[in-house]
């Protein structure tokens, strides 16, 4: 088998077996900006659809759009068949299928027979907590009462001989028990793509101190390099790749990407290669569009690492001239939004009783309207209704949490996810987080995902 890197988790697994050959394209996000406009590709990635012509199967790992692009996917041959998990939700199935793709659903566990001598085996990583992936507004929306939720999956492709682990986006400590499933039940891996980024919005989107934003970049990443090595000393691959995290913020969010916390694919290869034996597990990285073949145990070119001063003027000329999909809008009246609220809390109130939840914690929604007046409305987290605030009722607040949004992008989130959804403008860093009084508290963002006007 060979694994061609095309962009971030975007990857190309082919089987060559006596001149029968099997293709399959996972998580394509080739083209675009994804995450309302702010996730930009880099290096540049050179699209050309007809380059997949040929694929035999789409694998999409979950419903984050990064994985699944609108833009990639509405440019390639519909008639090739879409594999994904069957999620308990629809989400992704009903995405796919109005982009014109048929989808075929796995059930966990069972692995099947694709094509000539192609298997592929499709498990959930269960048990979903916000906690571990850092994504805060929790995005599984079939949840009650914070029972296990399905959201990434973890992928593993054999050809009888060779067995290829996809993790995908899985964090270790939601994925551990899948992963050693897969390790009993496969015994030998020849080869683990792996993530090496914890993408979330913490903490460059939270008001806080320089230096101390720093420091917790510093604690996300190396808590997530310390995962690499977790799965490694799990399943025990031959050869692993790092993959699944080049993306670069663009726009005017591009001043947030010294405070991710998330390093370069190079530095993470780095970092790896120094803390693990490289005798026992061997690591390979690529550039996209280069490929790694199992039998040689070979790549197609030498590594070429990213010109950090190239990126940051392209960054510069390029990337932060790029513009938001809702910066396209005029700014709606205040008059609009609050028509458009009352309608959401009622949603949030609902699914606030349906999991019992209850919080002092008072939500405020600040922005500025049409005519540059701020805006603040304060969502109560204990059934006492919405209500506007101003400075001096703020401070007299002693647990509150400021998410402070485009007026364009908030009228969008309170008409709901056929324009956009709170999850992905939290993980695209639209939003800016103020907090007083308060730690992360889950039923809160459980709750604000389903603030929206939409039934």
């Amino acid at each position: 088998m060979k694994v061609t890197q095309l962009n971030s988790a975007s990857i190309l697994i082919e089987d060559d077996n006596e001149g029968s050959k099997v293709k399959i394209l996972c998580d394509p996000w080739l083209e675009g900006e994804e995450y309302i406009g702010s996730w930009a590709i880099y290096p540049p990635y050179d699209f050309k659809p007809e380059n997949f012509s040929d694929v035999d199967f789409i694998y999409v790992s979950h419903i984050h759009s990064d994985h699944v692009s609108t833009k990639t996917l509405s440019k390639l041959n519909k008639n090739i068949p879409i594999l994904i998990h069957n999620f308990p939700e629809k989400f992704l199935k009903n995405k796919i299928e109005r982009l014109g793709f048929k989808t075929i659903e796995l059930e966990h566990g069972i692995r099947i027979k694709l094509k000539e001598n192609m298997y592929l085996n499709i498990l959930a990583a269960d048990n979903c907590d916000p906690n571990i992936c850092g994504n805060i507004m929790g995005c599984g929306l079939s949840e009650f009462k914070y029972q296990t939720t399905q959201i990434d999956t973890i992928a593993v492709f054999d050809n009888q001989n060779q067995v290829i682990v996809n993790t995908n986006d899985c964090p270790y400590d939601i994925a551990k028990i899948t992963a050693s499933s897969i390790k009993s039940m496969y015994g030998n891996i020849d080869l683990l793509l792996v993530g090496y980024v914890a993408a979330s919005s913490w903490p460059h989107c939270y008001n806080l101190p320089k230096e101390e934003k720093k420091s917790a970049a510093i604690l996300k990443q190396q808590k997530k390099l310390e995962t690499i090595k977790k799965y490694l000393e799990l399943l025990e691959p031959k050869y692993y790749i790092h993959f699944a995290g080049r993306y670069t913020l663009c726009g005017k969010n591009t001043s947030l990407n010294e405070y991710r916390g998330e390093p370069e694919l190079e530095d993470a290869f780095e970092w790896t290669c120094k803390n693990i034996s490289q005798e026992k597990y061997k690591g390979i990285i690529l550039n996209n569009d280069s490929w790694f073949n199992i039998d040689t145990g070979t790549s197609s070119k030498e590594y070429n690492p990213v010109d950090k001063k190239d990126k940051k003027k392209y960054i510069e000329n390029i990337l932060s001239y790029k513009k938001f999909n809702y910066e396209f809008e005029s700014k709606p009246k205040a008059s609009e939004i609050y028509d458009l609220i009352g309608k959401a809390y009622e949603n949030f109130e609902k699914i606030r009783q349906k999991i019992n939840w209850i919080s002092n914690t008072i939500i405020i929604l600040k922005t500025n309207d049409v005519n540059n007046e701020e805006l603040m409305i304060g969502i109560s987290c204990n059934g006492k209704g919405i209500n506007k605030i101003n400075e001096n009722a703020l401070r007299k607040l002693e647990q509150y949490m400021v998410i402070s949004l485009d007026i364009r992008l908030l009228k969008w989130l309170l008409i709901g996810p056929q324009k956009a959804n709170w999850s992905n403008a939290d993980l695209g860093s639209h939003l800016r987080y103020d907090r007083v009084g308060s730690v992360y508290k889950r039923g809160l963002f459980y709750c604000l995902n389903h603030f929206f006007n939409a039934k």
